[in-house]
């Protein structure tokens, strides 16, 4: 398992019937795969996980490991309201052919430190596959600090972590405490080029799903250092990366991907795709944003 390079956090395809699309899934892992992502995360949030049965995402990381061929890992997202939910999510993804996972803490419960580490350890230790942490405190209100992360690493599981705190001065904290025990991943897409100038040395990507050719060429210029033309790209992508961060981020990026004509805007409720004056908007800003694509 190499945790490097830009991650998709794959959206998932539905067709008007609210049904899973997965013959555009698989074109969809293809296109990511060819456009240079090192890695795919299924079934998670911007994938609308919390909408997807058991079964479903079983079959999203069956088909997102069928169409990677092998050429780059699938990574299952493990998100649960009870610790025996996620360890059976973590043993159906390995059984359906992940290569690792990227472990969440468990929704609506949100405990003290030794009741989530207990879930994380639980969890991690469930199957032999290498795992990612999850911290996103903003979205799940469990922020997991980098002096408790040092304890989960005590696990030789635990081979990455996500960080969404959206906190740039995290990823020099964690690697303060780790060192390079762990990769460290950027969740947050509008931080993408501080944070691989701090240490980071992957993303969990969202705008990718539309734009992964820009994706893959921000985070290389930035990790080879070469910050002028990073910061030109960046400065064109920043208003679409924002897209990422606010509340209706799975319906932004799907109406990216529709803008592209790599998916559609179709989501499944309760969300519900924009309509009237803030779709007008957001196409205004997509189709300003693409005019001037570099």
């Amino acid at each position: 398992m190499k945790w490097h390079g830009v991650f998709p956090a794959i959206t998932t395809p539905f067709r008007s019937d609210l049904t899973i699309d997965h013959a555009f899934l698989a074109r969809h892992v293809a296109w990511l795969i060819g456009a240079g992502c090192t890695g795919l995360v299924a079934g998670g949030s911007l994938g609308e996980g919390g909408t997807l049965t058991a079964a479903e995402k079983e079959q999203v990381s069956r088909t997102c490991v069928e169409a990677a061929k092998g050429r780059v890992p699938v990574v299952a997202a493990v998100s649960a309201l009870s610790t025996a939910e996620a360890v059976a999510q973590a043993r159906t993804a390995q059984a359906a052919g992940c290569s690792g996972l990227m472990v969440l803490p468990p929704y609506v419960y949100r405990g003290d430190w030794r009741e989530t580490r207990t879930y994380f350890r639980t969890v991690i230790d469930a199957t032999p596959l290498p795992c990612m942490l999850y911290n996103n405190p903003v979205a799940y209100g469990t922020d997991v600090l980098p002096a408790q992360i040092v304890e989960l690493a005590e696990s030789s599981n635990l081979q990455a972590v996500k960080e969404s705190s959206a906190d740039v001065r995290r990823v020099a904290a964690i690697r303060a405490e780790v060192g390079d025990r762990l990769a460290i991943f950027l969740g947050v897409d509008d931080l993408i080029l501080e944070g691989v100038l701090a240490g980071g040395i992957g993303w969990i990507a969202g705008l990718v799903n539309a734009l992964p050719a820009e994706s893959v060429k921000l985070f290389d210029l930035a990790r080879v250092g070469q910050v002028g033309e990073a910061r030109a790209l960046n400065e064109w992508f920043l208003p679409l990366l924002r897209l990422d961060v606010v509340g209706k981020f799975v319906q932004l990026i799907k109406l990216v991907q529709q803008e592209v004509g790599m998916g559609s805007e179709i989501v499944r409720p309760p969300r519900l795709a924009l309509d009237g004056a803030e779709r007008e908007a957001t196409l205004a800003l997509i189709r300003e944003r693409l005019a001037k694509r570099p």
